[in-house]
């Protein structure tokens, strides 16, 4: 009887201990759904490599949705507590009139990251002439993602009329047929006469001689919130500390990363565990491409202008069913 008695304590402390361990370790954890892996999410990789996070107390549980669409559910069904994806998502869920809709918390990037890719090489002082696209066809991705609105919104600037077919209405063909996915591998296929690639692949590609940068739609059209973390409302309101820290551990990591006295060999380091297949030279290339850019946010803070400007994009691209304030779908007191 007492050996049973000891048996069933000890049975006890250990279930207590293990209870409380996971409990305290589940505290902090944050569990980000990121809609794909890429350098142009570069801080926040650099903040899980360099330990910002765990400097903050916190764990980062990282799945990839491979998609906005996943990404919000597992924000809505509680699987993820932070999504890492394009705020027009937050757009469209809140024209559907989503409950608890997800917030956004903070900005990472603030332009357009991927590259306009043609089949012919510039010369090194030649500027490349948007016009130039009319007549031709461009595979501009999926209709409703920011790839293909942003690209949209520039050359309608330009003065293209965009369409399916070459017509009096239609000078150049704008081919939403093509899913994000597949671009690349489409026009590397002989399809089309230009396409968008975010890096590495427009280096890979550049490099290969298989298709040649034309243009940086970031730097056509800066200033657009692209990339951002979100979070449902509740989550935020009763986790504001958690979320301060992954605030915290992200600045620290564009500091690391932005640093004019960062090495070349401290880049590929920080990002390579992120990265493990992909060649250092292609990871060098990505990231000051990005840098050159300006397309990781220095404030995380998104401001209502380029709110505003979000906007406008969707809606030329006409997805704009209502018109979302900034004060219901931004907080940005989680910025110093």
């Amino acid at each position: 009887m007492k050996k049973f008695t000891w048996i069933l304590v000890l049975v006890l402390v250990v279930f207590s201990f293990c209870a409380f361990g996971c409990s305290k370790k589940n505290d902090n954890v944050v569990r980000v759904s990121e809609v794909t892996h890429s350098l142009f999410y570069a801080p926040f990789y650099v903040a899980i490599n360099n330990g910002y996070f765990e400097d903050e107390g916190i764990e980062i549980e990282l799945t990839n949705a491979m998609g906005s669409d996943t990404v919000m559910t597992s924000l809505t069904s509680n699987s993820a507590d932070v999504g890492l994806l394009g705020p027009e998502a937050v757009v469209y869920v809140r024209n559907q009139g989503m409950t608890n809709a997800p917030i956004i918390f903070a900005q990472l990037t603030n332009c357009d990251g991927s590259f306009l890719m043609g089949r012919t090489e510039l010369d090194d002082e030649e500027e490349f002439d948007w016009t130039s696209i009319r007549g031709k066809h461009v595979i501009a991705g999926r209709r409703g993602g920011m790839p293909a609105m942003t690209l949209q919104y520039i050359l309608e600037r330009y003065g293209l009329k965009l369409g399916d077919e070459l017509g009096a209405d239609v000078d150049t063909i704008f081919d939403l047929s093509v899913s994000f996915s597949m671009t690349a591998v489409t026009f590397l296929a002989s399809q089309g006469d230009y396409v968008t690639m975010f890096e590495p692949t427009a280096s890979e590609c550049n490099t290969a001689g298989t298709a040649f940068i034309q243009a940086s739609l970031g730097e056509e059209e800066p200033n657009v919130p692209y990339t951002v973390f979100t979070a449902t409302s509740s989550f935020l309101q009763k986790n504001p500390q958690k979320v301060q820290k992954f605030v915290n551990a992200l600045e620290n990591a564009y500091n690391y990363l932005m640093d004019e006295d960062r090495t070349d060999q401290e880049i590929i380091d920080c990002l390579k565990p992120s990265f493990n297949t992909t060649n250092d030279a292609l990871i060098l290339s990505a990231v000051k491409n990005y840098m050159r850019i300006g397309a990781y946010a220095s404030d995380f803070a998104l401001s209502e202008t380029s709110w505003n400007k979000l906007l406008d994009i969707i809606d030329n691209a006409g997805l704009l069913t209502n018109n979302i304030a900034h004060t219901t779908a931004v907080n940005n007191t989680f910025i110093a």
